[in-house]
């Protein structure tokens, strides 16, 4: 409460913060320029008064106002006001005595004044106390102050001070006490009490750094790294004892968290052992930290689960507006979610989804997840050539960690996420181990719901996730882990597939991701096509975003430099802006030379048509194969030219095979091709050859040989299809036993095609050339006895 002032006098105010000056001292102090200018004004002559009061908080000197000081101050005398060679001024003062304002006002030029009145004080304190406690202030301090450099100095300083408020002035600036703590030692009306209760807090003072002292003395021998760090914690836990904020002990809080998880009893025994280490091992050692990791992630794993109700119709509608096409890939996936509907007691599983780069596999994984409302986790395998990686590091080993599998559900917080294990075909095995071993149990439901990691030790329930491994090439999972997955394949996109998800996906996210608004940039759907046809060489579609992502920029650039306020993207457009053709697609030619057959390839990024030529010239009897054949596709040449002698011998045609050289070529050259599909084709290029009749151009065909005539079915039907159509076919001939396939390829394709189906090279040579085939004639010579010279013609027909 405050004390009723007697004839209030007024002074300009000097904030002081971060300490609490006490009068009864000389010293100076820095105030910046616009406090000095003030005072200067103020002043008008030398030895004028101010009054020094200590803020509440570091608060800037234009935001101050009557509620931001302490009420109790110091008057102050200025003696001369000099100014300081970074700005602002030094003032030299001498603290005269407390007073007490009643209010601070502002004044002109935002000077602050204050209304004070004298803060009584009772002088309870006599002479011979004074000398006393003078004195015993002086021993206090040399006692703890000789340890410090600059001690000499510090006592010269205080020995010149004779009395106790000298001693307070000089001191309590310098000492650790909180600013309230000095402001209430200030305000003390009683000199006597005010002396005790400062040498209280000298000798908590004296305390503390005897403390210190004591701390660093103990550990100052040690050289270890381990025990200086314990130094450091131990300082740090007595510091925090001497101010009233320890924590309390660590281990203690380990166990409680233990006790209230919800951990199966095998794992909270484990863990509780765990608790019983860190309790005995010493504070600040490295054992503590290792045991502190391993509880950290016990008490970080999920341990339970819930089922969760699955809306078949939710999921249905989030797959169709995250995905366009794959229609079969999606009823398979609602397949699957239907099951696990219907099971109650397991809420996982495991699908492969194959296929060629950008299809859309890993964002399948992130529609699944956000169809079911569950977290999603995605784990990178490609590259990844150490077990560990799987199964995490022993924890007896220097930074040990555990696997990317415990990992990613520790980071998901759920024991049931959608967890994607991305291009498992690209594991690698080195001195380190088999990844793809260690993720046997992994994707094995049956072994699945008690895996182990090597860093976690206790075994950890993965029945509940749903993992969903994506592959590019299933040929190069090893055959147990790919026995453990549901296979889905993803085949390329058509362009009319690509067609609508740009424009219903595509367009308006580069639209987005380049900060641009919808009706700053249109695209045509001719100039999307043509973007298709004669930029972009891929199966999915992640080319096509690149392109349009071009485009995007570009925009941005011309309306962000004024040269257009929106765009729009004609198909006459797009060589401006994307620069001439970066693909050509091989089309059917007018005319078909003799030797010369349209066949059909699959590549990564879709089909193309294949031409295959084939001529003769004079030699003997060689076989030359050119355009970079892989082994398999070099031996259905050596069957189809075994099949053509066979049928069409010497005696048949008047070719005699032994007097020239077949040459068998498929151009471009530079790419490397391979596959037993072409065996149909280049069998058929021969007999057009040495028959000399020519092959329809707008026939196509595909399909394995074998040497006694039958074609079996290949694969990549549908990208074959949509190949050749696009290309100009209007026939193909197939193995019938890929028949079925077509049920795959889009109606709008197969609407503009004939079909052929072929069981055997005869079926196929009678569609393309309009002949049939000899009947095998194999011709045998038999010595029937070593003596005779006479040789038994045996003529087989077949």
């Amino acid at each position: 409460m405050a004390i009723e002032v007697q004839n209030p006098m007024k002074a300009p105010v000097i904030p002081i913060t971060e300490t609490v000056i006490f009068p009864g001292i000389k010293n100076r102090i820095y105030v910046n320029e616009t406090i000095g200018n003030n005072i200067k004004h103020y002043m008008g002559e030398e030895n004028t008064l101010a009054v020094g009061l200590t803020t509440k908080g570091n608060i800037p000197y234009e935001e101050l106002n009557d509620s931001s000081f302490y009420r109790i101050g110091v008057l102050f005398q200025f003696n001369r006001i000099e100014e300081a060679n970074n700005g602002g001024y030094v003032i030299e003062i001498f603290t005269l005595r407390r007073v007490e304002v009643l209010e601070v006002t502002e004044g002109e030029d935002h000077q602050l004044i204050a209304t004070y009145g004298e803060y009584p004080e009772w002088e309870d304190m006599t002479e011979a106390d004074d000398e006393e406690m003078t004195a015993y202030i002086k021993n206090l301090c040399s006692e703890f102050s000789e340890n410090f450099k600059g001690a000499d100095y510090f006592m010269k300083v205080l020995d010149r001070q004779q009395h106790v408020k000298q001693i307070m002035g000089y001191l309590v600036p310098m000492m650790s006490m909180s600013i309230p703590e000095k402001q209430a030692l200030l305000e003390i009306n009683s000199q006597k009490r005010r002396a005790l209760k400062f040498i209280d807090y000298l000798i908590k003072e004296k305390d503390s750094v005897h403390l210190q002292l004591e701390i660093s003395k103990k550990y100052a021998r040690e050289k270890d790294k381990n025990y200086r760090n314990a130094m450091l914690r131990e300082q740090l836990h007595n510091i925090e004892a001497e101010l009233g904020e320890d924590d309390g002990d660590e281990s203690q809080s380990y166990r409680e968290r233990v006790e209230a998880s919800d951990m199966p009893e095998n794992v909270k025994k484990v863990a509780l052992r765990e608790v019983k280490k860190l309790e005995a091992v010493p504070q600040g050692s490295s054992e503590m930290s290792i045991i502190m990791n391993y509880l950290d992630l016990l008490l970080d794993l999920p341990w339970t689960c819930e089922p969760q109700e699955i809306d078949i119709n939710e999921a249905k509608k989030v797959l169709d507006e995250d995905h366009y096409g794959l229609e079969k890939v999606k009823e398979r996936i609602i397949e699957h979610l239907a099951v696990m509907k219907m099971k109650n007691d397991n809420q996982g599983t495991i699908l492969l989804l194959v296929g060629p780069p950008g299809t859309g596999k890993t964002s399948l994984g992130r529609s699944i997840a956000r169809a079911l409302n569950r977290k999603y986790v995605r784990a990178s395998l490609g590259g990844v050539r150490d077990e560990s990686e799987i199964r995490g590091h022993r924890r007896t080993y220097i930074g040990a960690l555990p696997g990317r599998i415990i990992k990613g559900i520790r980071d998901a917080k759920a024991m049931n996420p959608v967890f994607v294990l991305d291009e498992i075909d690209k594991l690698g095995i080195s001195a380190q181990g088999d990844p793809s071993a260690a993720l046997l149990e992994v994707l094995d439901p049956e072994q699945n719901n008690t895996f182990s990691d090597h860093y976690l030790e206790v075994p950890y329930d993965l029945s509940n996730v749903f993992f969903i491994c994506t592959a590019n090439d299933a040929s190069r999972i090893p055959g147990p882990l790919l026995d453990r997955a549901e296979i889905i394949e993803l085949s390329s996109y058509t362009n009319t597939e690509k067609q609508h998800i740009a424009e219903e996906h595509l367009v308006q996210k580069v639209i987005e991701e380049n900060g641009l608004k919808p009706e700053q940039l249109s695209i045509s759907k001719d100039a999307i096509s043509c973007i298709i046809e004669d930029y972009t060489a891929e199966a999915g579609v992640r080319g096509l975003t690149k392109q349009l992502a071009k485009i995007a920029r570009m925009t941005a650039e011309k309306i962000v430099t004024g040269e257009a306020e929106s765009v729009r993207i004609e198909e006459a457009d797009v060589e401006k802006w994307l620069g001439h053709k970066k693909r050509y697609h091989e089309k059917v030619r007018a005319h078909n030379a003799p030797g010369v057959v349209t066949g059909m390839a699959w590549t990564a990024v879709g089909g193309e048509i294949l031409f295959t030529e084939a001529t003769f010239m004079p030699g003997s009897g060689r076989l030359i194969m050119t355009g970079q054949l892989g082994d398999v596709m070099k031996e259905s040449a050596t069957i189809a030219m075994s099949l053509i002698r066979s049928r069409f011998s010497e005696e048949a045609t008047g070719f005699d095979y032994s007097k020239f050289d077949t040459h068998i070529h498929v151009p471009e050259g530079a790419t490397p091709k391979d596959g037993p599909s072409a065996g149909v084709t280049i069998t058929t290029a021969l007999a057009s050859l040495i028959l000399g009749k020519s092959v329809d151009s707008h026939l196509s065909m595909t399909g394995e040989i074998t040497l006694s005539g039958n074609v079996l079915p290949v694969g990549g039907i549908k990208e074959k299809v949509i190949a050749a159509q696009r290309a100009g076919v209007k026939k193909i001939i197939l193995p019938k036993e890929n028949k079925e396939d077509l049920e795959d390829v889009p109606k709008e394709v197969t609407d503009e095609l004939t079909f052929v189906y072929a069981e055997t090279i005869d079926d196929v040579l009678k569609e393309a050339l309009g002949v049939e085939m000899p009947k095998y004639q194999i011709h045998t010579n038999i010595q029937l006895d070593p003596h005779k010279k006479e040789e038994t013609d045996l003529s087989v027909i077949l």
